[in-house]
Parts: structure tokens; sequence; C-alpha cells
């Protein structure tokens, strides 16, 4: 199973992505580094979305960091704060599914999650050269639109997806 194929067929058919990658943790030695690599690639690609409009930001005012500067923030931010945010994320949408009677495990929340940060990360890069390109505006606001609503929609279904029986 490639990464890149999964993603693509994310869009297409989300229920039976997760199905395969909650089976292929199970199958796998190291499951936690394997959803540790996904989270870590999505925030990776998240951030390289974001350099283009990093470095297109009109920085004319005495006091404004230099560029580097904001650079290495977000970076910072996308690769290790960002994580600890989705780790609790999930941990919070796990407890949240066990109200409604879910019966998944918290890795499996976790495995949605950033899965669905992974799958989302492409739309990031397309983020990036509409702000490039386009500036703020309606187009940037309408790819922002999208892409949150695709984000939410995989989620949600992929967590549903995860949620629903128990894999062990």
């Amino acid at each position: 199973m490639s990464a890149t194929g999964e993603i693509l067929r994310s869009y297409r058919a989300p229920r039976d992505v997760m199905r395969r990658l909650l089976a292929a943790l199970e199958a796998d030695d190291r499951p936690e580094a394997r959803l540790m690599v996904y989270l870590l690639a999505g925030c990776l690609i998240i951030f390289v979305g974001q350099v283009p409009g990093l470095m297109a930001l009109p920085l004319a005012q005495a006091d404004a960091p230099p560029r580097e500067a904001l650079l290495g923030i977000t970076f910072f931010g996308w690769l290790f704060v960002w994580p600890l945010i989705f780790y609790l994320l999930a941990a919070i949408s796990h407890l949240v599914a066990r109200i409604f009677g879910a019966a998944g495990s918290y890795r499996d929340a976790r495995a949605a999650l950033f899965w669905s940060v992974l799958a989302v990360s492409p739309l990031m890069l397309l983020r990036g050269m509409v702000e490039t390109s386009f500036g703020a505006g309606r187009q940037l606001t309408a790819v922002d639109f999208v892409v949150g609503l695709a984000f939410f929609a995989l989620w949600s279904i992929s967590l549903l997806e995860a949620e629903k029986a128990p894999t062990r």
C-alpha cells in the first residue's frame, strides 16, 4: 500500500482506506511509529505549503522579524507543537466517541486523525500556491473553505470507521 495512492483513494473511498489502514496497523510490529510518520509527514507537507506565503510577506517595518525567524517559528510549530495538539485532539475525539458508545481504541482515533492530516496535506500545497499567486482574497478564502471541509469530512468519516468496532 503506497501512501500516495492511498491519499488519492481517500477522496473516493475514505472508509475503505481507513479499514485497510487499521488492518495494516494490526499486522505491523510498530504501529505507533507508522502513525507518527503519517503525522510528521503531513505536518512537514503543510509547513512546505506555507513557505511561499511566508516568503511573500512584506516586512517593511523596522521592528519586523527577519524571514528566517518566521520560517523557523513556523517549522517549529508544525513539527513540534502541532503534533502534540493532534495527539490531544485524537484523545479528546476518542473520549467523545466513547460517550456515544464507540468501541474503538485511542490508537484507532489517532490513526483516523493522523491519516486525515496526511491526506489533506497536498491541498495545503495548493493553498500555498493560491496564496502566492493571488494573495488574500476570495480565491484564498474559497481554497481555505475547501481544505477545511475536506479535512473535517475525511476526519469524521475516518473516525466513524475507526470507532465502529474494536480492532483487537
